[in-house]
């Protein structure tokens, strides 16, 4: 965009209402964002900067929200569109899973559709975690804070959107990615359990016990009532599967294990008489380590070292929270299966495309 088609939209920003001077903004930002030339750019970003400086105070805390998060990131009002698009397809009707749809205008900035099956109409995003969420235009960088892993209130900063907004975005961010787990496990799996000091965080009546601060520390040595357990499963192809366990018992084991690690798999684990019994009891192959960490002399590759490794991975990632609450242990849980599975290829849009439940990111790696 050159200086004179910048001045343009300058000259016409007086006019607009508060809804019309949000998508100008929009648009702008958009075309500002895929503007090739840095020197143009730089000299816009000036322009805009003066403009703002001569808005009305309601004026500039609506122009200045948008443009900085819809000009480093792809995901606003046509490129949500573009990646609901991928969930209509793949998925057809939310309320029939019906397939014979058509386009049936627009709404908050997302087409909508209509179903001849049951004649009902949705968007791309209905019955997802991200249904009526406002401010598409920051959801990529609420996206990007995830993946970085900082605080709600850095996230919150990033945003320009109040911490508490940020911390219910993150949740939404979250609730299909804590169920996107793999249906199966393939070849050798190693399976143990880790624990996780338990946490009241956000409850302000009826404690159990006096209010830790930032975490805090366990009043008793070792294994107690006061740590929760989660098991951990994960085959040498790096699907992994985890669940936050009521009781460390061969029940919530099989519970959580269920279908998952079959005889078809090897199955390797450190001694502790709930997994073995569950193994034992579900006819699967089990290979004790004699030490925890230790292979076998004779068969070298049955060990649990990378389940290990994923436990000490997770503790420390968790560590910067400090502390978790534990009713919300399962989304954490999630999100970290997420970055391990994504690896480097993990981007905002990737994020955003899981919490619509478009990954999974956990298949089977049958």
């Amino acid at each position: 965009m050159d200086v004179a088609d910048f001045e343009y939209w300058l000259g016409r920003i007086a006019s607009l209402t508060f809804p019309q001077l949000r998508r100008t903004w929009q648009a702008l930002a958009l075309l500002e964002a895929s503007d090739s030339h840095v020197d143009e750019a730089d000299v816009s970003q000036d322009l805009m900067t003066a403009r703002i400086d001569l808005m009305s105070a309601g004026e500039r805390s609506v122009a200045m929200m948008l443009p900085a998060a819809l000009a480093s990131s792809p995901i606003a009002g046509e490129a949500v569109a573009k990646l609901g698009q991928r969930r209509v397809d793949s998925v057809g009707c939310p309320h029939c899973d019906g397939r014979d749809v058509v386009r049936w205008g627009q709404s908050a900035d997302l087409p909508r559709y209509r179903c001849k099956t049951c004649r009902r109409t949705f968007n791309a995003l209905t019955k997802t975690p991200l249904a009526r969420l406002r401010h598409k235009e920051k959801w990529a960088t609420q996206a990007g804070a995830m993946i970085d892993g900082v605080s709600t209130a850095k996230a919150a900063k990033r945003s320009g959107v109040h911490y508490t907004t940020a911390f219910r975005w993150r949740h939404r961010f979250l609730e299909s990615l804590a169920k996107d787990k793999p249906h199966a496990l393939a070849g050798i799996v190693e399976g143990d359990e880790t624990f996780i000091l338990e946490s009241f965080k956000g409850k302000r009546s009826a404690m159990p016990r006096k209010a830790r601060k930032r975490g805090g520390k366990p009043t008793k040595r070792g294994i107690s009532a006061e740590q929760i357990p989660v098991l951990v499963a994960r085959d040498r192809h790096g699907a992994t599967t985890d669940a936050v366990l009521p009781k460390l018992n061969r029940l919530s084991i099989t519970a959580a294990l269920d279908g998952i690690v079959t005889p078809a798999n090897e199955f390797c684990c450190d001694g502790g008489t709930a997994i073995v019994a569950f193994a034992r009891k579900a006819g699967i192959p089990t290979h004790i380590l004699p030490m925890p960490g230790k292979p076998q002399p004779n068969a070298p590759d049955f060990h649990i070292n990378n389940v290990n490794a994923y436990h000490g991975r997770l503790k420390e990632w968790l560590r910067r929270f400090h502390g978790v609450a534990t009713k919300n242990l399962p989304n954490y849980l999630g999100w970290r299966r997420t970055l391990e599975a994504l690896g480097q290829n993990v981007t905002p849009d990737a994020l955003i495309l899981g919490a619509i439940g478009l990954g999974p990111y956990q298949q089977a790696t049958l």
